[in-house]
């Protein structure tokens, strides 16, 4: 009895680790990039704690699913270690292609250099990388525009704006932001930067830091935050401080949580992006590469600023003329 339980024990134990040394978990990848649904493609985001990022993820799914393979998601929370980490393991894996949206623009050239080496194409969605020889090819929004649109709504409501930025300085897309934003900014000479600081890009990081803005400029009457959550960080703080209608808030992305501030009157605009448009795009440019295409260098989406006004005829759904 003693020893048909043992052998029982032995069957249950080979049974376990076969069947998890074939599972899509350890290796999802397979062969050359593929498994039994198809290729495997990945994507690594810098946060998946922002809906911009959500609806990207979800053109890109879009495409790749409807072409009989599979995208495998990865959050990177702010964080560049845990996001080179995340790349490594899609590149042992064989990923047929990944796309990414860096943390750190600069840090990141370790692994791009890595997936060169094995032969693994790299698109970059939304935020530029330093060294763009390393990558197949980089779709983004005209953040440059972003900052401009926002800078040109600002002065046009506040011409006196004493402004500050919420800025995320090691994002690409959001040092193209701020350059547009001051850009334009100098073309009206009422307006005064008086500081930038870090947000960090989310509610929470940018919630403190504009309590403290506020604090020490008792003449700060408008802020241009990089994006959405950090607007929303900054009029949770303004909204503490009993300055909300004395404080102006412009920003960059279009979200459905800042068409609702915007509707109620607690920002004056977002110059919105099309995230999923961008996806939509990023893999089809992948496709054009893996059935042997030659693919432009840079895409950019456009983009448009929703205010008040156009806020309720806004369509973030609607596809853009894409400049190449």
């Amino acid at each position: 009895m003693k020893q048909i339980s043992g052998t029982l024990l032995l069957l249950c134990l080979f049974s376990v680790l076969f069947s998890g040394c074939g599972s899509k978990e350890s290796n999802p990848a397979g062969e050359g990039g593929s498994h039994s649904g198809g290729r495997l493609l990945g994507v690594s985001f810098q946060t998946m704690n922002n809906p911009f990022f959500v609806e990207l993820s979800a053109g890109l799914k879009e495409i790749i699913e409807s072409r009989g393979d599979r995208l495998v998601v990865l959050d990177g929370q702010f964080n560049s270690l845990k996001q080179k980490n995340d790349c490594s393991d899609l590149l042992m894996q064989g990923a047929a292609g990944i796309f990414l949206n860096p943390v750190n623009w600069e840090g990141i050239t370790g692994t791009l250099v890595q997936a060169r080496q094995q032969g693994i194409p790299v698109i970059v969605v939304d935020a530029p990388v330093r060294d763009d020889s390393l990558v197949l090819c980089q779709v983004s929004s005209d953040n440059i525009e972003a900052g401009r649109l926002a800078a040109r709504a600002l002065a046009e409501k506040v011409p006196e704006a004493k402004v500050v930025i919420l800025h995320l300085s090691v994002n690409k897309a959001c040092i193209d932001r701020v350059a547009g934003f001051q850009e334009e900014m100098a073309k009206h000479p009422g307006m005064t930067l008086l500081d930038i600081q870090e947000g960090k890009g989310t509610i929470e990081g940018a919630r403190p830091v504009m309590r403290d803005l506020l604090a020490r400029y008792p003449e700060l009457n408008a802020v241009f935050p990089i994006n959405d959550p950090s607007a929303l960080g900054a009029i949770s703080a303004i909204e503490s401080a009993g300055k909300l209608g004395q404080v102006t808030v412009v920003t960059v992305d279009g979200s459905q949580e800042a068409i609702a501030a915007i509707r109620a009157g607690k920002l004056l605009s977002s110059s919105a992006q099309y995230p999923r448009e961008i996806g939509r795009v990023s893999a089809l440019k992948m496709y054009e590469h893996l059935e042997g295409g030659t693919v432009e260098k840079e895409v950019k989406i456009p983009v448009a600023l929703v205010t008040r006004e156009n806020v309720d005829s806004f369509d973030r759904a609607a596809a853009p003329e894409i400049h190449q």
